[in-house]
């Protein structure tokens, strides 16, 4: 019986797959397409063209691309022979994308719509042979064609023999490492997060019973954790997934009607731009699903009133925990601050301070190359989440903010979501942030970043002190207000980069009232 038949490999996904519904379409790009069949014999070309570069086992192969089919074949040969697939994003500069590569070591780097200067630079800088993703998925195939063209019998049996190669992953093991996704970056240098084959096949799973799926458009892109895990959940059920180029509104809702879409996640910022259009495209959608950052009910209700059939469900977790916990049906109206109660084999706890910690098979096998990172991520084999968190009685979470970001003020703490909640009622705020300051007198001061509705009539820190008068204590008052053009966020998520907002006003000059960088 090979490995493969007891264990939990992502390899054995796409040849699952292939074996009931080969010409059944798997991933759409555009007018592009792949079925589960031809990702399964993709796959095993692929993996010929790297196993002649010498890539095997262990090895780290990173790939520098947008959004692009050619990766999905990469990624499930890299499963199969059981190398690391380390994306990084296409959206980074030649030295952005370096810093991140070399941190793994790769043994290869894969890039796609790169100059030949770019690739020089990157394999220069990096000491790593670089090829183009596209020319590595059709080499194989392309060597094949070749010899059976000249008639060459040894050349073209040679080929063809290695098509008797098992399609399985026999040999690996499911703790073995199979991805590895860089951090946001939004609390200091980006992590390379590992997950196992174990991991990425329980985050995905379906059951046992697969039921009519439907497609999901995905509005994340492929170096995101999030689109490979909405991926191997549509795949895992033998359905489609739909990328896109650009996750505009405008595309996601055109996705979703061409498609019959049944399943959109997109984080609320994201929402936003699908809800500017014509609601009449978001018909076909049964689950529609946000998280990442805090949502309002009047947010959660457009949601509703665009999307009347899907059920809706506000996400809680990380590319180092998987979901953690759901909110949706009534209790999005009965407690609309909660993020919901653990999801299955999820364990979670308070520590003595408040933060959030968990537990369970879902959880990152460790940050690549930095056990004192990994080591400081845990307590006592509990994930430390950074935020902090209340637990009722009926196991209901409630964030309350992130455990580094409270603001301690005059003997006081402030809680910067909670402000930000607040200040997002001004009819003058479009976005805010709130952080904490160095101050002499107070230890730190609260300081509002505000995005105005108006530009050209931005709120004045009174405008917003009065407004917040009856509201909240007031030690929790702005006590400084700098107006911007856009708050600084992760770019996947949406996260609020305050760290990188309190250095930006740090490196500003001093103000006690209106400014702007």
């Amino acid at each position: 019986m090979p490995v493969s038949a007891h264990q939990l490999l992502i390899g054995d996904v796409f040849t699952n797959a292939a074996r009931a519904v080969p010409h059944r379409t798997a991933a759409v790009l555009g007018d592009r397409s792949l079925t589960f069949g031809e990702i399964d014999t993709g796959a095993d070309t692929v993996a010929r063209t790297l196993r002649g570069l010498g890539i095997g086992p262990g090895e780290r192969v990173v790939c520098w691309a947008g959004t692009t089919l050619d990766a999905v074949p990469l990624f499930a040969a890299l499963a199969r022979l059981g190398a690391l697939y380390a994306p990084v994003p296409g959206t980074l500069g030649v030295d952005e994308a370096a810093e991140l590569a070399a941190a793994v070591r790769p043994a290869l780097v894969v890039t796609a719509d790169r100059t030949p200067a770019e690739t020089a630079r990157l394999g220069a800088a990096i000491g790593a042979p670089v090829r183009d993703l596209t020319a590595v998925v059709a080499a194989d195939a392309e060597a094949y064609g070749a010899a059976a063209a000249r008639g060459d019998a040894e050349a073209h049996g040679a080929v063809a023999a290695r098509d008797t190669e098992p399609h399985t992953s026999t040999g690996l093991l499911e703790t073995d490492p199979h991805c590895l996704f860089f951090s946001s970056g939004s609390t200091g240098r980006p992590k390379g997060i590992v997950l196992s084959h174990r991991v990425s096949f329980l985050r995905s799973h379906p059951g046992s019973q697969l039921e009519p799926r439907g497609a999901a458009v995905c509005s994340f892109p492929l170096f995101h954790m999030a689109a490979w895990t909405i991926s191997l959940q549509q795949w895992q059920a033998r359905d489609t997934v739909v990328y896109l180029d650009h996750a505009d509104g405008q595309a996601i809702r055109a996705a979703v009607q061409t498609h019959r879409a049944t399943r959109l996640y997109c984080v609320p910022a994201v929402w936003q731009r699908v809800l500017d259009g014509d609601h009449a495209a978001l018909a076909t959608l049964r689950f529609a699903d946000t998280g990442t950052s805090a949502v309002t009910a009047g947010f959660l209700d457009a949601i509703r009133a665009a999307a009347p059939r899907a059920h809706l469900r506000v996400c809680y977790g990380s590319t180092e925990t998987g979901n953690v916990a759901a909110l949706d049906g009534d209790g999005l109206r009965d407690h609309p601050h909660s993020i919901g109660v653990p999801g299955t084999s999820t364990e979670i706890r308070t520590s003595a301070d408040g933060e959030l910690q968990v537990r369970g098979p879902l959880l990152f096998d460790r940050y690549f190359d930095d056990p004192a990172a990994t080591a400081a991520a845990f307590d006592d084999g509990w994930y430390r989440t950074g935020d902090l968190a209340e637990i009722d009685a009926a196991g209901r979470i409630t964030l309350t903010g992130r455990l580094g970001e409270l603001i301690r003020t005059g003997g006081e703490t402030v809680l910067p979501q909670e402000v930000e909640a607040r200040l997002a009622d001004h009819p003058a705020v479009a976005d805010a942030a709130v952080v904490g300051l160095p101050d002499p007198a107070w230890g730190e001061v609260v300081c509002a970043v505000v995005v105005p509705r108006d530009p050209g009539r931005p709120p004045s820190l009174q405008d917003l002190r009065r407004h917040l008068d009856g509201r909240l204590a007031a030690h929790k008052h702005p006590r400084l207000l700098r107006v911007v053009d856009e708050l600084p966020r992760t770019p996947a998520t949406g996260q609020v980069r305050r760290r990188l907002i309190a250095q930006r006003i740090a490196a500003a000059p001093p103000c006690r009232g209106v400014s702007s960088w």
